[in-house]
């Protein structure tokens, strides 16, 4: 499980463009959280921070206690290394095997061939991809491709897992599915931030909703507090 903090965070952009202004929240340990907001509202942004593609203009992110303005760039591998991150559109090598896919961040960390394959079959057994191993990702549907994407965030055993739009190109009942394999890896103490802008799959999943609007925070929701809109 990770602790995240932002403390009046501002993110801008040469050119002058403002992604995030001030901003501040917490995701407790162990917490499965939504992040919400219009297009360009400064989510995708958000998770940037996290994962160190992209460092703060102002202000402190700070993951587990530690400032990451202050990480240098040989250790960012090592940070990423605890962060598992599912994007919308997979991301996915089609020249190589569903296994390759998901063994890629293991070979980049120079696991043993042993450990290697032991983790990617349990990641796969976890996202019930077990039996598709060998297939290439474009035999797969959507679905099953944002699985395999999800098996390779979580197989070097993340302690925060970040997804952005995860279910923005799958209908509802897709949707649902990839949501709970989300909620399994939350109830075994991984800290889960989604964003999405899906209102009606966020608001029955029932937990605590942060907004964003303008890249500044909009309020939130609490976990369960019914099914308006976003606010702010």
């Amino acid at each position: 499980m990770a602790h995240v903090l932002f403390d009046r965070v501002s993110k801008s952009y040469p050119g002058g463009h403002q992604a995030l202004t001030d901003l501040s929240f917490e995701l407790a340990q162990g917490e499965m959280a939504f992040l919400t907001g219009h297009s360009g509202a400064g989510k995708s942004t958000l998770l940037k921070l996290i994962m160190l593609m992209e460092k703060a203009s102002k202000g402190e992110v700070l993951v587990d206690g530690v400032n990451l303005a202050r990480v240098s760039n040989s250790q960012i591998p090592y940070h990423r290394r605890r962060v598992g991150v599912v994007f919308q559109n997979h991301q996915l090598l089609f020249d190589r095997s569903v296994f390759e896919n998901v063994a890629l961040p293991l070979r980049i960390s120079g696991y043993t061939s042993r450990d290697l394959e032991r983790r990617v079959r349990a990641a796969l057994d976890k996202v019930g991809l077990l039996s598709k191993e060998k297939q290439n990702p474009i035999e797969l549907s959507g679905g099953e491709q944002q699985r395999v994407g999800i098996a390779r965030a979580v197989v070097n055993k993340p302690s925060l897992i970040l997804a952005d739009e995860p279910t923005g190109n799958l209908d509802p009942k897709l949707s649902n599915e990839i949501m709970g394999l989300f909620e399994q890896f939350n109830g075994v103490g991984v800290s889960v931030l989604v964003a999405s802008h899906d209102l009606p799959l966020i608001n029955r999943m029932g937990y605590r909703v942060i907004g964003l609007n303008n890249g500044r925070y909009a309020g939130e929701r609490a976990a369960g507090a019914g099914s308006g809109g976003e606010r702010g």
